[in-house]
């Protein structure tokens, strides 16, 4: 008996290690009210992240692609002016990762996260907030106790003029701008920036350049886009880099 029993127990420990993700949240989105889910996904093989636990927002009710085929991206990525519905610049591959994320919540691969079954698996680990989606479409004591649970996290939310952004993200996440100008505006009202731009774009006094750019850095060993450390640029980057609008873009260079 005794035997049996630490057989059962090894199985479910294996279990709660080989765990692909969990489900946050599934309720309404926070920037339109249509329905969306969060999932965590806990083993990555991205290169400019390295392996930090990965979170999605996505529609709950759409397969990914067609959410940009009828432009209901608005729900998870708000009024994110490099949306692809809207020929944007977007680099996520919407066909890879954000698809297979929904094919695996639609079989239900994902248990409902709970604590105390759960929370270990955070423990000790970097969190990227937002690998598809905006962080503010979920609500933000979904994605402060994921954050919380780590030891780390990054995050970027384009939904600072949404009506419906909830303005305790700027604890959470850098403000992305893109321009010099919308950079300055942001950290003048107190919050972090994160800036993409043009190629051959300068930098501000008080911005510094990706790491993953400048050093080869990886976001799990830099941790500076955590909303409160400092204002970062990096170029225009990821496959559809060529839809990045210039005209956001000022001519006159922030020195």
């Amino acid at each position: 008996m005794a035997k049996l029993l630490g057989q059962t127990i090894k199985k479910i420990r294996t279990a709660k290690q080989t765990l692909r993700g969990v489900v946050l949240y599934e309720g309404p989105s926070e920037l339109d009210g249509k329905p969306i889910v969060v999932v965590a996904t806990f083993i990555s093989s991205n290169d400019k992240t390295g392996n930090m636990v990965q979170t999605w927002i996505i529609r709950s009710d759409m397969k990914p692609l067609e959410v940009i085929a009828t432009k209901q991206d608005g729900s998870i990525c708000g009024n994110c002016p490099h949306k692809q519905s809207i020929g944007g610049a977007c680099y996520v591959n919407i066909g890879q990762a954000p698809s297979a994320v929904y094919r695996s919540y639609k079989k239900g691969i994902y248990p409902q996260f709970n604590l105390a079954d759960h929370g270990h698996l955070f423990a000790g680990r970097k969190v990227r907030l937002g690998a598809y989606g905006d962080p503010a479409a979920a609500p933000f004591d979904v994605m402060e106790q994921v954050a919380n649970l780590c030891v780390s996290h990054t995050g970027y939310t384009h939904q600072i003029a949404h009506k419906g952004f909830d303005t305790r993200f700027t604890s959470l996440c850098m403000v992305s701008a893109d321009s010099p100008k919308q950079a300055v505006k942001y950290q003048n009202l107190g919050y972090k920036t994160f800036r993409v731009a043009m190629a051959g774009d300068s930098l501000a006094d008080d911005e510094l350049e990706c790491l993953a750019d400048s050093e080869g850095l990886q976001c799990i060993n830099c941790g500076l886009c955590d909303g409160s450390k400092r204002n970062i640029a990096i170029t225009v980057h990821g496959s559809k880099a060529s839809s990045f609008k210039s005209s956001l873009i000022p001519t006159l260079q922030v020195a």
